[in-house]
């Protein structure tokens, strides 16, 4: 993966780029909140096969909470796994993982603090 992309918009796509130019769809965005929060719906079940059914989707909460100047925290809560049938705990140990949510979150702090130092 070298991209997560989010098009930022309610009913937009968020995927990811591989190295090779493929994508893998990963759900859509339910609530864009600018700037405080977007929900998206995950699609991927324990296996990261992609799942079109929302209703067997569990969803994604990012928050973006002002702290002082210069510095916001960012809170991220995936939820309601159950949708996911048997898979659901697979996939909330996977997203546990280093490789998982700590690794998206980490690329988005460096593409963040990057671009702060780059005007």
């Amino acid at each position: 993966m070298v991209a997560v992309i989010v098009e930022p918009r309610t009913g937009g796509r968020w995927y990811e780029k591989d190295e090779d130019g493929s994508e893998c769809n990963w759900g859509t965005v339910l609530v864009y909140e600018p700037p405080g929060r977007l929900v998206f719906s995950w699609h991927l079940n324990g296996d990261f096969e992609f799942v079109p059914d929302i209703a067997r989707a569990s969803e994604v909460e990012v928050r973006f909470i002002p702290e002082h100047p210069g510095k916001t925290k960012v809170e991220l809560e995936h939820r309601r796994f159950e949708r996911h049938g048997e898979s659901g705990d697979r996939l909330r140990t996977e997203v546990d993982k280093p490789g998982g949510w700590s690794y998206v979150l980490e690329g988005y702090a460096k593409l963040i603090s990057d671009s702060h130092h780059v005007r």
